[in-house]
């Protein structure tokens, strides 16, 4: 299904402006017939998919070698409602997507580097990168429901 890091950040893509639809319909049911609920199932799910957003945003700023900008503009784009979808056609269009997954070591001297060859080796190993990635984004999760809302209950 993820053959490729396009595919799956296409699909995480997607997935957090569908998240952010249900966040501001569960808003608008609080406001207008004070269904709290719609906002604590609603945001928990919009959390959950915008860690995980992040976190493959993350690797594929280092599988497809992003610059800091590219990154910070990817990761900072799942703030704002539905920013994700425009910025993974402009990535898409400007070749930032493009190739496979960088399993094999190549010709550039950064793969010499450890972050390279930890990632080669997660990829070469997906269950385990996935268990790790889904651990953390769980343990983040929790910690920030522990904590509470933005801004505080209401």
């Amino acid at each position: 299904m993820f053959a490729t890091p396009k595919s799956l950040f296409r699909f995480l893509a997607i997935a957090e402006a569908i998240t952010w639809t249900l966040l501001i319909t569960g808003l608008i049911l609080r406001a207008t017939v004070g269904l709290d609920v719609a906002v604590s199932i609603g945001g928990g799910i919009h959390g959950f998919v915008f860690l995980a957003y992040g976190a493959t945003a993350v690797l594929l700023t280092v599988n497809q070698r992003w610059s800091a900008g590219t990154a910070i503009l990817t990761i900072g784009s799942a703030i704002i409602p539905y920013a994700t979808i425009p910025v993974e056609l402009w990535l898409a269009r400007s070749g930032r997507l493009a190739g496979a997954w960088r399993t094999e070591v190549s010709d550039n001297p950064r793969d010499a580097g450890w972050i390279d060859r930890t990632m080669r080796w997660f990829l070469k190993h997906p269950f385990i990168l996935v268990l790790l990635v889904a651990a953390a984004v769980v343990l983040l999760y929790v910690v920030l429901i522990t904590l509470g809302p933005p801004g505080g209950s209401k």
